[in-house]
C-alpha cells in the first residue's frame, strides 16, 4: 500500500461521513483486520454497516490497501471518546478513563490514580490546549439483572457500599490513554 496510516485514516473517515454517518475509528488488528467504527443519531443497523462497508472494499480496492478483512461496527454502549467533540457530547455521562501516568489530587492514594470513573464536568480548549473537569465518583452501575437485583435486595436489608467522597479533578485530553462511555442500563422496565 502507498498511503501511509494517516491517509488510510483520512480517506475513510471522508468516505464514512460522506455517507451521512459519523466516523468513530479506525484500528489496525492483527492478522490484516481493519476495524471501522461508525454511528448516526438514529443509530446504526446492520444494513448501515453493510453500506459502508461494501463502499470501503471498493475504495480499498481502488487504493490498492493490504488488509485480509474488514470489520464495519456501531460503537456500542461504552463508545471510544477519542476526539473533543466526543467529550463535549458526552458531558455529564459515566465515563472510564485511563490515564498514562497517576493523576494526584487530595482524595486520591498517595501513589494517584491512573484509572478514573466518574462525569465529565466540563471541557475547556485554549491555546490548542484541551482541558476535561472531571468529577471521580467511582460509580459502578449493574451490567446485569441479577447484579441489579442483587443491589437492590442488599439496600433494602441496608447493607449499602461505603460511599466514596467524589473528587474533582481535571487533565488534558493528551494525558488520557484511553476512554470509553459506562453504560447505565435500567433493568427495573421503566
Amino acid at each position: 500500500m502507498t498511503e501511509t496510516s494517516t491517509d488510510l485514516l483520512t480517506l475513510v473517515e471522508q468516505t464514512v461521513e460522506g455517507m451521512g454517518f459519523e466516523f468513530v475509528d479506525l484500528e489496525h488488528l492483527p492478522r490484516g483486520l481493519l476495524r471501522v467504527t461508525m454511528d448516526s443519531p438514529e443509530g446504526v443497523g446492520v444494513d448501515d454497516c453493510e453500506q459502508v462497508s461494501n463502499q470501503l472494499t471498493y475504495l480499498f480496492t481502488v487504493e490498492n490497501v493490504d488488509y485480509e478483512r474488514l470489520e464495519v461496527s456501531s460503537p456500542g454502549v461504552e463508545r471510544p471518546l477519542k476526539r473533543v467533540r466526543d467529550w463535549e457530547r458526552y458531558i455529564g455521562k459515566l465515563v472510564h478513563v485511563e490515564l498514562f501516568a497517576p493523576l494526584m489530587a487530595e482524595g486520591f492514594p498517595e501513589a494517584g490514580r491512573r484509572k478514573l470513573d466518574g462525569r465529565i464536568q466540563a471541557v475547556r480548549t485554549q491555546d490548542s490546549q484541551t482541558t476535561i473537569d472531571f468529577l471521580f465518583t467511582d460509580e459502578k452501575p449493574a451490567k446485569t439483572p441479577a447484579q441489579a437485583a442483587r443491589e437492590r435486595i442488599a439496600q433494602k436489608r441496608g447493607k449499602k457500599a461505603a460511599a466514596i467522597e467524589p473528587v474533582a479533578v481535571s487533565f488534558t485530553i493528551d494525558q488520557v490513554d484511553r476512554a470509553h462511555l459506562i453504560a447505565e442500563l435500567n433493568f427495573k422496565g421503566k
